[in-house]
């Protein structure tokens, strides 16, 4: 009961201010889970993922790592690209150390197991900063249109990546510290790609080809990983 109490005060901090975003913009926070169907302590997280996705300037993402499959259970989305980008993010801080579940948000706030209020002071501080980036989405059949600007121009380029994700799928764990769970898992990573580089001096324009029904998410990021400029999503 107490978890439940504390996933509801944490959502409504994030949630409170719902009201007044703009039903057609797509930009959001970028809260990346990093997690595992074969991790007791996983689920709780999951569920709190779950919870902003309601939130449409917050955009959560699953990214299930694979190191946890030896323990009896494989992870079907697990991907070990998703290992190696929640390594270079503890690379960049000088950490020799992972863990799961872990939310990074922005690109910059690393949260070590499942602290709601934490994550969603986070995700508010990010909201208020001011922008610096604009970011648009258009897709028209199979062919994403990104269009983005800087103001003032950038310092230094940043990444431009595609990421496509599942919204939604509930997985019956047999085995491994999780037997006999059934979880739903949101906004599930199915792949992660770098278009290229922007240098964010003049207006980025640029096509880019998404067949299927997935969602997609653009993020825009220095490297490192390093913070996130500017995100936004499409279903």
């Amino acid at each position: 009961m107490q978890m439940r109490l504390t996933l509801g005060a944490a959502c409504a901090l994030v949630l409170g201010l719902a009201g007044n975003a703009q039903a057609q913009s797509h930009a959001g926070v970028v809260v990346e889970l990093y997690t595992s169907q074969g991790c007791s302590s996983c689920p709780p997280a999951d569920e709190f993922l779950a919870a902003l996705a309601a939130d449409p300037r917050v955009i959560p993402l699953a990214l299930h790592v694979d190191y946890w499959d030896y323990i009896g259970w494989k992870d079907q989305f697990a991907d070990p690209r998703y290992t190696e980008r929640q390594k270079a993010y503890a690379r960049a801080v000088g950490s020799r150390t992972i863990y799961t579940p872990q939310m990074i948000v922005g690109g910059v706030d690393r949260v070590e197991g499942h602290a709601p209020e934490e994550v969603a002071a986070l995700i508010l501080k990010h909201m208020q900063a001011a922008e610096r980036v604009g970011l648009w989405l258009e897709r028209e059949g199979d062919v994403l249109r990104i269009q983005a600007e800087a103001d003032p121009p950038l310092d230094a380029a940043v990444r431009v990546q595609l990421v496509r994700y599942r919204p939604e799928e509930t997985v019956d764990i047999e085995h491994g510290e999780n037997a006999g769970r059934t979880v739903t898992y949101r906004n599930i990573v199915t792949s992660w790609q770098v278009l290229g580089e922007w240098g964010g001096q003049a207006p980025l324009s640029l096509e880019a080809p998404a067949a299927g029904d997935e969602p997609v998410a653009v993020i825009l990021q220095h490297d490192g990983p390093g913070p996130i400029l500017a995100a936004a999503s499409l279903r």
